[in-house]
């Protein structure tokens, strides 16, 4: 499986109107967990982020929401952010964009933002271009570190390691609450969560 853990400058400039860093002046970082909510997954990665008084955002699939409405609801009661991540977890570039755009829509009507991810960071030009329209008004969020905690081919450490080797002020770092995910993620959260504050970086929401 091929990816980049660090977003190269030709990619952030082919989708420049996507936000791939979010400008710092202190050492702020992003967490985003894409795919969930999990009845359980998503309710430890909560739990690991209050030891840290550490916000963060959610990219929530939409039929997850319909089918797990009490952990949805404590990622909002808990001050975190969430946004739209497709209702079935759609791939734009297999995708027409008539049934893509539906599908943004249905999610839009239970996920309460104007936050977008494309699953797989996979969207058209075209498409992108109407999620900045009035139908929706979206911001797509992309990142600056993919800590791979998908890919059953890298180790937990290496996960970690992705993650704490590339942070910089401002960085968007994607995991995932989710199961295919979960044995990487949930070693390496909370050792980014420790390293990350012992070296004087804050964890807040993208808004």
């Amino acid at each position: 499986m091929f990816y980049f853990t660090k977003t190269p400058f030709w990619i952030k400039w082919v989708y420049k109107s996507c936000i791939w860093k979010i400008p710092s002046k202190d050492k702020s970082i992003y967490l985003t967990f894409d795919d969930g909510p999990h009845p359980v997954i998503t309710n430890f990665v909560l739990d690991e982020l209050k030891k840290y008084n550490a916000k963060a955002t959610f990219f929530c699939i939409g039929k997850n929401v319909v089918l797990y409405p009490a952990v949805y609801k404590r990622i909002i009661e808990e001050g975190h952010a969430v946004g739209n991540h497709t209702f079935s977890h759609l791939n734009g570039w297999k995708t027409s964009d008539s049934e893509y755009l539906d599908d943004i829509n249905k999610a839009a009507l239970i996920i309460d933002s104007k936050l977008f991810r494309p699953p797989y960071g996979r969207i058209t030009k075209f498409q992108l271009s109407q999620l900045s329209k009035n139908r929706f008004n979206f911001k797509t969020i992309m990142w600056s570190i993919l800590s791979g905690d998908f890919d059953n081919n890298i180790t937990k450490e290496q996960c970690c390691e992705s993650v704490l080797k590339n942070a910089t002020p401002g960085s968007i770092v994607v995991f995932h609450d989710s199961e295919k995910a979960n044995d990487r993620m949930s070693y390496a959260l909370p050792l980014v969560l420790q390293q990350l504050s012992e070296n004087g970086f804050q964890f807040n929401k993208i808004v």
